[in-house]
């Protein structure tokens, strides 16, 4: 065997060995269901309940930044012919994404009976409603791997727990808009150079909800049916979101109504501020023939580091999953073309709730983006 083979099979053997560490390194994903009975069992335990009910926010947004940074990033790609058929069809990462559904729909639940049960302050119940919508918030991204796949089981698993947090109008809006006219002015969520996460927010929940109905019925109506009949999927799934709804209500009253509402907001409000991350002024150049350029990796803001791409089952590359869309999360790939975040989203989520620290970190790098071509930031 040459020097030149053993070297290679070497590689081989590293880069198996590396992704399969990887692959079971994915159960991190599951730790957000864990955090809210893990954190009430320390707060009983040293007699600060409502202290440790806005345990979730702490850790996702400030433990897990700095691990981030303390664990670096992971570059590395499968190889198509060897490693991508194989981890393609591994039942491992799809149970994950199936478990985590019915992990979800069972924590809600049983953070409702905690809240009911009188165990917080009202500022604690503040937090504890909070701690979940942010563990819904993760649960869309699982959603958003699921709805993009073929098989019934996942798309409806999918569409399911995007009904548990009242914004199935995604599945429908992010499928058939947002990857249609990423980086476009037509997308509601693709954030513009220099918008502002507050004047972007409003605009997104509004377009986005309308968007879907209208893509909706577009669709029916070249099938020849009407939009408001049972052919309809958005009344199916909102129609959970209401019988949801209506359970929580009729079961605990008032504050099963507003825990259930309360959640939902913070887990798609968290998924918003996810949208203005990831494409935030980049955009598709316009053709002589006035259609827009393919949507490449450098359409998109990718991360790499380690800890939150496990985290969030590889969200973060980002650029990847809009350039080749049905692909698998265990096999998505780092492009070095495409344009990198300073941090992992856990730490961009903050920055972007204060625009003139955001501003400061991103427009450079927008503007680099484009350097030659400054009247693209117009």
């Amino acid at each position: 065997m040459s020097t030149t083979q053993l070297s290679v099979n070497r590689e081989a053997t590293r880069r198996r060995i590396l992704l399969t560490l990887k692959k079971y390194s994915y159960l991190i994903a599951m730790v957000p269901l864990l955090l809210p009975p893990l954190l009430l069992a320390a707060g009983q335990a040293t007699d600060l309940v409502n202290l440790f009910s806005w345990g979730v926010p702490v850790v996702v947004f400030g433990i897990i930044p700095v691990l981030d940074m303390l664990l670096g990033k992971d570059s590395l790609n499968p190889d198509e012919e060897t490693d991508v058929p194989r981890m393609v069809g591994e039942r491992f990462y799809k149970a994950i994404t199936l478990g985590w559904v019915a992990g979800f729909a069972a924590l809600l639940v049983w953070s409702m009976l905690e809240l009911a049960s009188g165990t917080f302050s009202l500022v604690g119940s503040i937090g504890w409603i909070v701690s979940i919508g942010i563990v819904g918030g993760l649960g869309i991204n699982v959603a958003h791997e699921l709805i993009h796949k073929d098989e019934k089981l996942e798309t409806r698993a999918g569409g399911f727990l995007l009904s548990l947090v009242c914004y199935a109008g995604f599945k429908v809006e992010h499928l058939r808009g947002h990857h249609v006219h990423v980086s476009t002015p037509e997308d509601a969520s693709s954030s513009r150079y220099n918008q502002s996460l507050y004047n972007f927010l409003p605009q997104a929940y509004m377009r986005n909800f309308l968007n879907a109905w209208k893509l909706e019925a577009e669709r029916l109506q070249r099938k020849g049916h009407k939009a408001l009949s049972w052919r309809n999927e958005l009344i199916w799934w909102y129609s959970i979101s209401a019988l949801a709804l209506a359970g929580f209500t009729i079961a605990f009253g008032w504050l099963g109504a507003v825990f259930f509402l309360g959640q939902s907001f913070i887990a798609f409000t968290l998924l918003e501020i996810v949208n203005y991350l990831e494409h935030y002024g980049l955009h598709r150049r316009k053709l002589e023939n006035g259609r827009y350029e393919r949507t490449g990796p450098e359409h998109s803001w990718n991360s790499n580091y380690f800890l939150t791409n496990v985290f969030l089952f590889h969200l973060q590359r980002h650029s990847d999953h809009h350039a080749w869309a049905k692909r698998r999360y265990q096999i998505l790939r780092h492009h070095d073309v495409a344009p990198q975040l300073p941090a992992g989203y856990s730490a961009m989520i903050v920055l972007a709730m204060f625009p003139p620290l955001w501003r400061r970190v991103m427009n450079p790098r927008v503007e680099a983006y484009y350097k030659g071509e400054e009247h693209q930031l117009a």
